[in-house]
This record gives structure tokens, sequence and C-alpha cells, in this order.
């Protein structure tokens, strides 16, 4: 079999990925931009594609078996230009990643670990216990809605139950009440659903439905001290309501992991939007980092060969996005 892990992010899951799959292949590593007669010959032999992006500047593989999204978004597949045969599969296994950096960054807001340290590095006793201008928050007794109740967010869920948060989900689908949520709200029920939180994490994927879903509406009716957290799309959330809701103070603030500008080939290190978030001392940014960790590229690595022995084999594969003939 010819396996071509295509880019940048996909090479992240080549190593060791032969042992891995326990079968002869021959795999080729190839960059993000197909430069060369060599490469693209190489991608266009391919009965196995390992990537992040499809579309119709790239070669079109009569021979693909299968087409992996080494993660859970596939808005950059151009699945109509793929061709019919191919199967397109996409993995998670960052959602124990995604939770971690959640609950972290909410901590982080409640226990200033690291302002404390500062402080007293320089003997400032700010957060010493023992008067009540000294203390510090906690986030037992707090809200957390999520929006979105996926791999992401009943993974969150889990979590802040540990923490004896309450938990509100909003999701297309109906969720019925149990030990990890405590109220549900369909997606026309928004309007109650952004105000009954003192966190709103938004992890829902990004399609037509959800784009723009959090927005100046949204923000109005939220608590005036709410704090949103991005690690869906950052188009889910309106950019420029986002950054009028910050700057105007119109809520506390702001966690934003996934954003709407990226590096590029033209521009290795842009600011993440086109407005100025990095001037507002209310949001945190990070960069697209959450569900980075080597527990979330071993996960999927294994999801990838099991896929590939699968389709090989003419076995059911798992995490379908389209079917192929």
């Amino acid at each position: 079999m010819r396996i071509v892990f295509h880019g940048e992010n996909a090479a992240s899951f080549s190593h060791g990925f032969a042992e891995r799959l326990g079968q002869p292949a021959e795999i080729a590593l190839l960059p993000d931009t197909l430069a060369s007669e060599a490469d693209r010959a190489a991608y266009d032999a391919a009965e196995a594609i390992i990537g992040v992006k499809f579309d119709a500047s790239l070669p079109s593989p009569a021979g693909l078996k299968l087409f992996h999204v080494p993660g859970a978004g596939y808005d950059m597949v151009d699945l109509p230009a793929l061709p019919a045969a191919t199967a397109v599969c996409n993995c998670f296994g960052h959602e124990q990643a995604i939770a971690e950096y959640v609950m972290s960054a909410i901590l982080s807001r409640h226990i200033p670990l690291a302002d404390a340290d500062a402080r007293l590095r320089r003997g400032d006793w700010t957060y010493w216990a023992g008067a009540p201008e000294r203390v510090h928050g906690e986030i037992a007794g707090k809200t957390i809605g999520l929006l979105g109740f996926g791999h992401i967010g009943k993974a969150i869920a889990a979590r802040a139950k540990a923490f004896e948060m309450t938990v509100h989900v909003a999701n297309r689908s109906k969720v019925a009440a149990s030990a990890l949520v405590d109220r549900a709200f369909t997606l026309d029920a928004l309007g109650d659903f952004w105000g009954s939180a003192d966190i709103i994490v938004v992890s829902v994927p990004l399609t037509a439905e959800t784009k723009g879903i959090v927005a100046a509406a949204a923000f109005a009716a939220m608590r005036p001290d709410a704090v949103v957290i991005n690690v869906g799309r950052g188009p889910t959330i309106d950019e420029e309501a986002l950054y009028a809701a910050l700057k105007d103070k119109q809520i506390g603030g702001a966690i934003i992991d996934t954003w709407y500008r990226y590096p590029s080939a033209g521009d290795s290190k842009p600011l993440p939007s086109n407005l100025p978030f990095h001037e507002l001392s209310n949001v945190l940014m990070t960069p697209h980092m959450s569900g980075w960790t080597s527990g979330t590229i071993s996960r999927r690595q294994g999801v990838i060969a099991d896929n590939i022995r699968r389709r090989f084999a003419g076995e059911p594969l798992v995490n379908v996005v389209r079917e192929g003939a």
C-alpha cells in the first residue's frame, strides 16, 4: 500500500507509524506545497492520504482508497473534489487534552498562582490568608455552559463535575439530564442558555449552521462577568461582536484558542485577527494549542493506522465522514 502524509500537521503522526501499522507499506512525507513534479507524482499515486486539506489545486489520485484527516475538523477538505471511491474519515482523541486546557484556563482566572509567585519574589504578600480583602476565587458552585456536547463537551463536563460545578448544555440534538448534565437547552433556546452560566465554552464544529452562532445578541444576553472560552473553531464566534464585547467590557473576559487568521506561506507570524485583540487586557490568547499533546498524537495515530488496515481489508471504518464506493 502507498501512504502519503501531506503537510507539516500530518507529518506529526508519521513517526513510528510503520511499526504502528504493522504491515508493509510505502510511506512518503510530502510538504504542504507540492512544488516539485516528484511530490505531485507521489501524491497522485497514493492509496491512502493523511492530510488536513484537499481541493482542486491538488492531484486527484485515481486509486485513492482513504483520505484520513488527522483531526476532527474537515472544513478544509473539498469532499466533492475527491474521487468518488475514496472513503473519508476523521479522528478525535483530543478531548482529554482540550478538557484539561479548559479547566486549567478556568482555574487560572480564580487561583492566581503565577501572580502570587511573582509578587512574593518581590516581598509582596498580597494574597496572604487572613484578611477578607486578600481572598481569591474558587470554581466550585460556578455554572459552566457547554455549547456543543460531543466528545469535547462530554470530557469537559466530567471534569467540571469533579470540581463541583453546575453543568448546562446547549446542543443541536436533545440532551437528557444526567449525572453530568444539570440542565439542557436546544439551539432554539439559546437566548436562555447564554445568561444561565458563569462560563460559556464553545466547542461546536464550524458548519453553515454554527458560523457566527455566538454573536452580538449572545453577548448582550450573557452575565456581565461571564467568561467565554473558544476551543471549537474561530468563526463560530462573530469576530467583531467578540471584540466589541471585550473592548466595551460587556462581559468579564474571554479565553480564545481558535482564531480568524493563521500562519500561511506568505505570512508566518500573523496576529490571529484583523482586530487588535492583543491590546485587550481581558482576553487570554493561545495559538490553537489546546488539543495538541503527545497523548493526542498517539491516540490519533492509532485510529489512523487501524482505519488504513480496515480499508485495505474491506472491513468497516470508524469515524466515517464519507463512505467510499
